[in-house]
């Protein structure tokens, strides 16, 4: 097997292999130039996110910077997708994102991990798990999500979180390690922040 195979299954690889390098390099050159369009240059955006990842639904917004170990290669975006400025994808393991996700300024996505012990992680050893992420979910600022993390449907992460166990769909979860806060409820269909109440019949 093959490092990059190895990389693809999951397991314990070499990222400095030859053959990685070199299946890598043009996604990170591609990604410089999705960096230096200008924001007119939407459909320039909407055409990169299309041919490079792994899947892109319609109406999806990245604003730059952003930063991806290849390029958003092996990123799964449903539709719907809005990430502010910074996202950071550790993208040598899969990234599956849902419908309708909102992501905040400088959240980080990470795949990979390394071997706790010091001997292989000093060769540069490296191992990726997947992480998954629901419809509808809002992904507050700052929030770092661990490799091989799912996050469920409806889900709001608060800003700053670092999810190192999975959420459960219907939730609000916060803190270091994140924790769920409490359910989503009726209480959030009637105050949209604090005690100011949502004025259902000016909305369209």
């Amino acid at each position: 097997m093959t490092q990059y195979e190895r990389m693809m299954n999951g397991l314990i690889y070499n990222p400095g292999d030859p053959e990685i390098m070199a299946k890598q390099a043009p996604y990170l050159d591609g990604l410089a130039k999705f960096n230096a369009l200008l924001h007119t240059q939407a459909q320039e955006k909407q055409a990169y996110m299309k041919r490079v990842f792994a899947e892109c639904g319609d109406n999806c917004y990245i604003e730059p910077p952003f930063h991806a170990n290849w390029g958003g290669a092996h990123l799964h975006f449903g539709s719907g997708i809005y990430a502010n400025f910074n996202l950071t994808v550790v993208d040598d393991g899969h990234i599956y994102v849902g419908n309708q996700v909102m992501f905040g300024p400088n959240v980080t996505i990470a795949t990979a991990g390394h071997p706790l012990d010091p001997e292989l992680r000093a060769k540069g050893y490296q191992f990726n798990k997947d992480v998954r992420i629901g419809d509808n979910c809002w992904i507050g600022a700052g929030v770092v999500i661990m490799p091989g993390i799912t996050i469920g449907n409806n889900v709001v992460v608060g800003a700053g979180s670092i999810v190192t166990r999975d959420l459960p769909d219907n939730v609000i979860a916060v803190g270091n390690p994140c924790r769920v806060l409490r359910e989503i409820g009726e209480q959030d269909r009637e105050f949209f922040y604090k005690q100011e109440r949502i004025d259902w019949e000016n909305l369209t």
